[in-house]
């Protein structure tokens, strides 16, 4: 998936006193964004995020009412998986020991290259789509990146390759695998008999539901799933 492809889904908090670089920087990479909001202090950029709940925030360190630090701290006492990157300049980089504290996930001294931003605002997002969640049929969600289904917001324990049937079933063109292609996918070239899929398939739907794996009949199995992705948050 390409860079503006990662970042299409993704809205933006800027919280950044200096109102032409807010501006600029705005202009240079906003477009790229679902959306891109900007804020001038600290207290109105808590305000923002507050109503807006934005996916990433960036903030600068220097500003009137409340820091970027302050606001980081903020933030991630309401939500700690929120990515905060700060902006400093070089007369700052005492203050940014203190971003380790606060789980500042990077800091770029001022001036940068809004590429560079750019550049790693790429990688976040892909690392955000990993975290992702994918909503089943209610009340299942399934976590791509540690391969985990939930109900109710409560993991299910499912065994290794239970919750792997599940994840190979997402990847899947219509969510669909072929009795044939699941042998492969979880059993390799180990001998596997249909009775022993049918099993198989038995007691994944009963540690779950079975309405959440859909027989096909003498040709595979579907997932019921919906297409809305939710940010593991």
């Amino acid at each position: 998936m390409s860079c503006s492809a990662r970042l299409a889904g993704l809205s933006v908090l800027l919280v950044e006193d200096e109102k032409t670089l807010a501006k600029l920087l705005k202009e240079a990479i906003g477009d790229y964004f679902a959306d891109f909001t900007l804020a001038h202090d600290g207290i109105s950029g808590l305000d923002a995020y507050r109503k807006r709940r934005p996916d990433i925030v960036i903030t600068d360190i220097t500003m009137p009412k409340m820091d970027g630090l302050e606001l980081a701290a903020a933030i991630k006492s309401e939500n700690k998986d929120t990515p905060v990157i700060i902006l400093s300049a070089y007369s700052d980089k005492q203050k940014l020991l203190g971003a380790i504290d606060v789980g500042v996930v990077k800091y770029f001294i001022k001036p940068f290259d809004p590429e560079e931003l750019l550049n790693y605002l790429c990688e976040l997002a892909e690392r955000i789509k990993r975290e992702s969640r994918i909503k089943l049929i209610q009340p299942f969600e399934y976590d791509l990146q540690s391969e985990q289904l939930f109900k109710n917001g409560v993991l299910v324990h499912l065994s290794k390759r239970e919750s792997r049937f599940i994840a190979q079933l997402l990847h899947s063109p219509n969510r669909y695998l072929s009795n044939e292609a699941i042998k492969s996918a979880l059993w390799g070239d180990e001998d596997v008999s249909d009775d022993r899929l049918r099993t198989f398939i038995k007691r994944v739907r009963q540690k779950s539901d079975k309405r959440l794996i859909e027989n096909i009949s003498g040709q595979g199995y579907h997932l019921a799933a919906s297409e809305e992705k939710i940010v593991g948050r």
